[in-house]
């Protein structure tokens, strides 16, 4: 201990320390488990992209690129964004690149909230969201996305909540669709009532879009900006690491109006200032070619879906079938559990399986007490091994 210092972590982070996800990952690795607990898929993105990456890094592309992002990359996201979803975004003002999504998140909420200021987040959230906003000194008012038993499930939320969620001092709101953890893909009429609360209350909206390709039976992913009057006031995040299977080579982007991606910008500089320019290129590259591989990904990654939703019923567990991302949510209360992170720590050690409880994901801890979060982004095999393991340990 430092002299005179009983805690030298700031206060206000005192509340975060090793992510669950660190921790159910280190479980499974010390259990030799298979790990159903990270989002992370154990297969590669396409060919031509790890090839185009290392052609790059080999001719020389090895020293900082431009600080915005290389040129290629924000010209090609521009694109993107206005082939599927008829958004128009001047590259050299209005697309910016970052280390990852989550470097994208964390410097547009720094850059645009002050001490103080509210943030309205849905829960079950992304855990970097709480982290971000203690560290800006924000004050989080979370609105709870829960099951509809009438949709299969499918979580939704109240909009009387949300409009009680926003105070005088509200200056943010979160939107993450398709959503982590839930794998709801949030419906036109449902961001109409999101875009309609921030236009009364001039708020800005961040929206967290990584798994905007990954939706499923034919499900539609609205980008916020596309609503009347949200296009000024949205900043909207995404990356390559979900798209193309390559999460582990952060690099993201911001885009919307100057004065949003600007102060994100502002911030950055001082945080990763710039992301890997080689993997900029080749990514610039895959946005443009591999439209067809991604789709096969999506529908790669439904079957697994199913695979896994099938074989967890199977275990016993209450399966909400998701609409989009890497993830299941279980209710784990018909095999006798109430507490997810009880069961999420004994599930190595006793199945050879990690999960991650989704009440640490919560403000209102309670509301997800009995869930559990499993990923299917896996191998067949090991989604099989899985649930054959959960199966035996279950008694089914």
């Amino acid at each position: 201990m430092l002299p005179g210092v009983d805690e030298p972590l700031v206060t206000r982070m005192r509340p975060f320390g090793e992510t669950v996800f660190a921790e159910m990952s280190r479980l499974a690795t010390e259990t030799e488990s298979v790990n159903l607990g990270q989002g992370f898929p154990d297969t590669d993105g396409p060919s031509s992209l790890l090839e185009a990456a290392a052609r790059h890094i080999r001719e020389g592309v090895n020293q900082y690129p431009p600080g915005p992002g290389r040129p290629e990359l924000r010209a090609a996201v521009a694109a993107d964004r206005r082939r599927r979803y008829g958004i128009d975004l001047d590259p050299a003002a209005e697309v910016y690149i970052t280390v990852g999504a989550t470097a994208g998140i964390a410097s547009g909420v720094l850059g645009l909230v002050e001490a103080g200021d509210e943030v309205v987040v849905f829960e079950p959230m992304y855990d970097s969201y709480a982290a971000v906003i203690a560290l800006a000194g924000g004050v989080r008012r979370a609105v709870t996305l829960r099951p509809d038993p009438a949709a299969d499930g499918r979580f939704t939320f109240d909009p009387a909540e949300l409009r009680a969620a926003v105070g005088p001092r509200t200056r943010m709101i979160i939107v993450n669709t398709p959503h982590n953890p839930t794998g709801t893909v949030f419906t036109r009429d449902e961001l109409s009532a999101i875009a309609r609360v921030c236009r009364e209350n001039d708020l800005i909206a961040l929206t967290d879009e990584v798994y905007e390709h990954l939706v499923y039976d034919g499900a539609e992913h609205v980008p916020l900006s596309t609503l009347p009057g949200m296009a000024e006031r949205t900043l909207a995040v995404s990356s390559v690491g979900k798209t193309f299977s390559v999460t582990a080579w952060k690099t993201g982007w911001v885009m919307g109006p100057e004065p949003l991606v600007r102060a994100a910008r502002t911030v950055n500089q001082f945080l990763t200032f710039t992301a890997n320019g080689a993997l900029q290129l080749a990514v610039a590259d895959a946005l443009r070619d591999e439209g067809d591989w991604v789709l096969g990904q999506r529908d790669a990654l439904q079957a697994k879906r199913d695979r896994l939703c099938a074989g967890l019923r199977t275990a016993g567990l209450e399966v909400l079938r998701p609409q989009g991302t890497y993830f299941v949510i279980t209710d784990i209360r018909p095999l006798g559990y109430g507490d997810g992170i009880e069961l999420a720590r004994s599930l190595p050690h006793t199945a050879g399986v990690a999960a991650v409880p989704a009440q640490v994901l919560y403000d209102n801890t309670e509301e997800g007490r009995h869930l559990v979060r499993f990923a299917f982004c896996k191998r067949d095999e090991v989604l099989d091994t899985a649930v054959e393991r959960l199966t035996a340990a279950f008694g089914r």
